[in-house]
């Protein structure tokens, strides 16, 4: 079975986010085991910004202290609401172009006679269709994508970043007797 993301009506197309919500919402993930002297200290619940990532998006980000995500977030959520907005109105306006073009009614006329052909209302109803189709899955999407962020943020709230723990990349140069000089790149990781 071959699945097809551009044949889904709206309405399956729905039922498919809502589904799939479901399903990562019933996901139980853990990354590591609890640290001790995490533990006896303040907790970081990841299931805690879960919750409130898909109550509100961004919640979760303030909650892990990652501020700076919210603007980001809501600037792709006004992207996407912009881009749902535009493809909706257009493909309103062709359909019902196509409409009054189709209905075998010599008194209904539609604002583009002589401008495009049957074939083009067609087309550029089915293009705004698509597209207006594409940005409700971004939007699910992106929200989707906020909660896992938050979830993943909250596992990593309390994980060890000191100065012991680096990753080094440098250029490396050898000379030898029989290649010649020979370059390369050395990698470093202290732990």
């Amino acid at each position: 079975m071959i699945f097809n993301i551009y044949n889904l009506s709206t309405g399956r197309l729905f039922r498919l986010a809502g589904i799939t919500f479901l399903l990562l919402s019933a996901l139980s993930v853990t990354a590591q085991k609890a640290d001790t002297a995490v533990a006896k200290g303040s907790t970081h619940s990841p299931k805690k910004a879960a919750i409130m990532s898909a109550c509100l998006p961004g919640l979760g980000q303030v909650y892990n202290r990652k501020y700076w995500k919210v603007p980001v977030l809501y600037a792709g959520a006004g992207g996407i609401g912009y881009a749902f907005v535009y493809n909706q109105t257009r493909f309103v306006k062709y359909r019902d172009a196509y409409g009054l073009r189709v209905d075998n009614d010599a008194s209904t006329v539609d604002e583009y006679v002589g401008l495009y052909t049957d074939n083009d209302l067609l087309e550029l109803k089915n293009y705004y269709h698509r597209y207006r189709d594409l940005t409700v899955v971004g939007g699910v999407l992106l929200y989707t994508l906020q909660i896992i962020d938050a979830a993943v943020d909250a596992h990593l709230f309390n994980f060890n970043v000191d100065e012991g723990l680096s990753f080094n990349a440098s250029p490396w140069i050898y000379k030898d007797a029989t290649a010649g000089t020979v370059s390369g790149l050395s990698f470093k990781l202290n732990f």
